[in-house]
C-alpha cells in the first residue's frame, strides 16, 4: 500500500466525539458530582449530629456525678472530727442537720424563704440540702480557716436554662453567728442548657422496712412536711433534669419526656434534647435512721 493512501486511513481514525455523546459525558457527570455533593452533605449533617449528641452525653454524664458526689454526703455530721470548727453547740447543731438533711422554707431564721420547693405546673424544682464540709458546693470555705469543717446549705436551682448552686454557713442561717468571707450569696453555673429539673424524695420508717432504712415511695417537696410529721425519714433523692444540645441541630419530630412525678415535658422546638435520671441514696441518713432503730 502507498504510503499516501496510509495517510489518508490514520487520518479517518482521529475523529472527535459526536455532540450526542459530549451530552451524555455531561450528563453522567453531573449525575456523579450531585452524588459525591450529596453524600458530603449527608456525612456532614450526621457529623455535627454526632458532635451535639456527644456533647449532650457529656454534659449529662459531669452534672449527674457532680450531684451524685454532692449529695451522697447530705446529711453528714461527724461531732468527732477534728477539724470541725467549735464555734457554737456541736450537740445541738448535729441533731439539727441529722433531722434536716433536706431543708424547707421557714427553718431558718434567716432567709425564711430559703427551702426545698416544688415547681407550679411543672416547672423547675429546687433542691436545698444540709451536710458538713469544708467547703460549700461553689468551693468557697466562707471565712473558715485550715480547711475547718462547719455546717454548710447547698441551694440547687435553675434560672435562665442554667443549672446554678449557691452555699450558705448554716450556722449564719440559723442566727448563730454574721455572715464572712464569699457570703455575698450569688449563684454560680454548674450547667448550661437544663431546661427542666425535678426532684423527689424518698422517704422511709422502720417499721416497714424492718430496720433496713430503704425508701418505700417517693414524694415530691410539698409533702415533706407531712411524711415527716408521719415520723419519716427522707434516706434517698431522684433527680431528672433534660439537657438541650448546644447546637442548631433539629429533629423531625419534637420530644417529649415523662420525668418523675410530673406530667409529660414538651420543648418549646424542635431541638435535640436528651433526658438524665439518677437515684442516690443518701447513706448518712439511713446509718443514721438504722443507728436509732
Amino acid at each position: 500500500m502507498s504510503p499516501f493512501i496510509n495517510r489518508n486511513i490514520n487520518k479517518s481514525r482521529q475523529n472527535g466525539f459526536t455532540l450526542i455523546e459530549i451530552m451524555i459525558s455531561m450528563a453522567l457527570g453531573l449525575v456523579i458530582a450531585g452524588a459525591v455533593i450529596q453524600i458530603m452533605v449527608s456525612n456532614s449533617v450526621t457529623e455535627k449530629l454526632n458532635r451535639a449528641l456527644a456533647s449532650t452525653q457529656e454534659s449529662g454524664r459531669f452534672i449527674i456525678n457532680r450531684l451524685r458526689s454532692e449529695m451522697l454526703m447530705v446529711g453528714l455530721y461527724d461531732q468527732m472530727d477534728p477539724k470541725l470548727n467549735l464555734d457554737v453547740d456541736v450537740v445541738k447543731e448535729n441533731n439539727f442537720v441529722r433531722n434536716h438533711p433536706v431543708i424547707l422554707p421557714n427553718q431558718f431564721a434567716v432567709r425564711t424563704d430559703l427551702g426545698s420547693k416544688q415547681g407550679a405546673s411543672g416547672s423547675n424544682d429546687t433542691l436545698v440540702v444540709s451536710l458538713q464540709s469544708k467547703m460549700d458546693c461553689r468551693g468557697y470555705a466562707l471565712g473558715y480557716e485550715n480547711e475547718e469543717t462547719f455546717y454548710v446549705v447547698n441551694e440547687y436551682f435553675v434560672a435562665d436554662n442554667k443549672l446554678k448552686c449557691r452555699g450558705f454557713d448554716g450556722r449564719y442561717l440559723r442566727g448563730e453567728k454574721a455572715a464572712e468571707g464569699h457570703n455575698s450569696h450569688k449563684s454560680i453555673t454548674i450547667l448550661d442548657d437544663v431546661v427542666n429539673f425535678q426532684v423527689t424524695y424518698g422517704v422511709t420508717d422502720l417499721a416497714s422496712t424492718f430496720g433496713s432504712a430503704i425508701p418505700t415511695r417517693f414524694i415530691a417537696a410539698d409533702d415533706i412536711q407531712n411524711a415527716l410529721d408521719n415520723g419519716k425519714t427522707i434516706v434517698a433523692l431522684r433527680i431528672a433534669l433534660v439537657v438541650k444540645a448546644d447546637s442548631d441541630i433539629t429533629v423531625d419530630k419534637k420530644p417529649f419526656f415523662r420525668l418523675l412525678n410530673e406530667d409529660t415535658y414538651e420543648p418549646s422546638d424542635n431541638g435535640l434534647y436528651k433526658l438524665f435520671e439518677t437515684t442516690i441514696t443518701l447513706r448518712n441518713m439511713k446509718n443514721f435512721v438504722r443507728s436509732n432503730a
